[in-house]
């Protein structure tokens, strides 16, 4: 991304204005900060299906925020994001995701919809970025 880790590390870390621009994601809160650690609530939309779900996040800006859950809802969740400085200036972004449904039926159902939207998710991302830092 042609921005700097700062700027694509805070575009990340604002929870709260996810549902304007992540496609699928009707709610997005933070329930609670302290110091680099930020508790959220969201609730994602596929189709007739709505999945409300608690993470927990560790912010190291500039470089990484690390997201778990152990909400009920998972087997296994977890989302890295990673902002190192591009040799040629701007960042290189990588998002690592990692999640499994406790329910075989939600695995079905919701799993590919969810592997699909982190995809979405990323194209989202780049679009706000564009919207905020410009070209």
């Amino acid at each position: 991304m042609p921005y700097t880790p700062e700027q694509a590390f805070d575009l990340v870390a604002d929870v709260d204005r996810y549902p304007e621009f992540v496609p699928g994601l009707v709610d997005a809160r933070i329930r609670r900060r302290q110091g680099d650690r930020v508790w959220v609530e969201m609730r994602v939309r596929a189709g007739i299906l709505t999945c409300g779900f608690t993470s927990f996040a560790v912010l190291d800006r500039p470089n990484r925020i690390r997201i778990v859950s152990d909400d009920p809802l998972f087997e296994r969740y977890e989302q890295t994001w990673t902002f190192q400085p591009a040799p040629d200036g701007g960042t290189i972004v990588e998002h690592r995701v990692d999640v499994e449904f406790r329910s075989r039926l939600l695995q079905a159902v919701m799993g590919a919809v969810f592997a699909n939207r982190f995809a979405g998710t990323v194209r989202a991302f780049k679009h706000r970025a564009r919207a905020i830092y410009g070209d």
